[in-house]
């Protein structure tokens, strides 16, 4: 695994030259990157007698921000400042790091370090969350005593985890070819009215970056939503259930793995107003369904392995076994329907011609990643 380690300028900066012993130790091969405040903190020529290679400082050498990013398998950033971490969540570029991580076509993981109230003020907290919604993978911060003599939340997490961390991480889905369907879809009543669901879209955007960390090719077709498209993702936005199943079978072909995560709506207006609807009385709509995405996906000549989602109110088990029996997939996730539709959290039953595992309650992110385990284990 080739791993460019960025280091900036924080106290932690120390503990990189431990990060580059116990990824050599392993295997891995090491370019270490730094910015001019993190020479500061710890001399490049450390991280160069460790690493066995020139440590990279200025973006005026070469097109190095080019070039290092299309041979690296991860950008791994620790420490990750205040100042770094609001910098990729708003797209600058103007140190070779920063391009860098703009510049990338592969995961990048950061490592905050900070103290602590930098770590709970709004603006990193709006930051943090900008980068995990483009794609950003976070190892920590932990909590326990800092370098300004406070203890708290923000310290960088110890370099055994973190290398750990992308142990846990290969890229065994390199090579192949996910679409993913994601969020609700809406369908009009007229111009202003809608007919749609609660769904917020983020566990089809959390399977989305787990099957991108696990080196796949990914194409996410999704629905309205307030998410940001994970880096790296062919995105193609739709509104309604026909436009969305025109975007998967306009993408379907070469596709190796087909996830409908979407909620899509079930039904839709036969004759939807062409002006707004006047409020008077009742009214009446006459709704048809919409076309199954997944069925149409599964009954193909040579479909891709599917994964459907059943979200139920009740009878879990009997109702996820019937539409993964109906629609002729060989895997199917439930989940009970309540405050998992739009949090952040969720628990799942994934049902396969294995029998059921149950996941216990964890964050979509998590969830989505044993998903793609799940997956990967089915197509292997």
């Amino acid at each position: 695994m080739k791993i460019i380690l960025g280091i900036t300028g924080g106290i932690a900066a120390y503990k990189a030259a431990e990060l580059v012993r116990l990824f050599l130790k392993k295997g891995d091969e090491i370019e270490v990157v730094m910015t001019e405040a993190a020479s500061r903190f710890i001399a490049p020529l450390t991280l160069q007698a460790l690493s066995g290679k020139p440590v990279r400082l200025s973006q005026w050498e070469d097109m190095a921000h080019i070039d290092l990013s299309r041979g690296a398998d991860a950008i791994l950033v620790a420490p990750a400042t205040a100042d770094f971490i609001a910098k990729i969540a708003n797209g600058l570029a103007d140190d070779l790091l920063s391009s860098l991580c703009l510049a990338r076509n592969c995961p990048l993981y950061i490592a905050p370090a900070m103290n602590r109230q930098m770590w709970e003020n709004a603006a990193t907290k709006r930051n943090i969350e900008r980068v995990r919604e483009d794609g950003v993978v976070l190892i920590g911060p932990g909590e326990g005593l800092q370098a300004c003599g406070e203890t708290g939340m923000g310290r960088m997490s110890e370099p055994e985890d973190i290398a750990s961390f992308l142990v846990a991480s290969p890229k065994r889905l390199s090579g192949k070819q996910f679409l993913i369907t994601a969020g609700p879809t809406i369908e009009p009543i007229d111009p202003v009215r809608v007919i749609t669901n609660r769904s917020s879209g983020k566990m089809g955007y959390a399977v989305a970056r787990a099957a991108l960390e696990s080196g796949a090719e990914v194409t996410l077709v999704s629905g309205p939503t307030g998410l940001f498209p994970p880096a790296g993702a062919k995105y193609i936005p739709v509104s309604t259930a026909a436009e969305m199943l025109d975007a998967v079978m306009e993408n379907i072909h070469g596709q190796d793995v087909f996830v409908a995560v979407a909620a899509v709506a079930d039904y839709r207006v036969v004759n939807p107003g062409t002006s707004k609807i006047k409020k008077a009385g009742k009214l009446l709509l006459e709704l048809e369904p919409n076309p199954d995405i997944l069925a149409t996906v599964s009954g193909l000549d040579n479909p891709p392995f599917c994964v459907g989602f059943a979200a139920e109110t009740e009878n879990l088990d009997e109702n996820a076994l019937l539409k993964l029996k109906r629609k002729k997939i060989p895997m199917i996730v439930g989940n009970l329907a309540g405050d998992a539709i739009g949090g952040d959290e969720n628990e799942i039953v994934i049902y396969s011609g294995e029998g059921a595992k149950r996941l216990p309650r964890s964050s979509k992110k998590v969830l989505a990643r044993q998903l793609l385990e799940e997956i990967e284990k089915q197509l292997s």
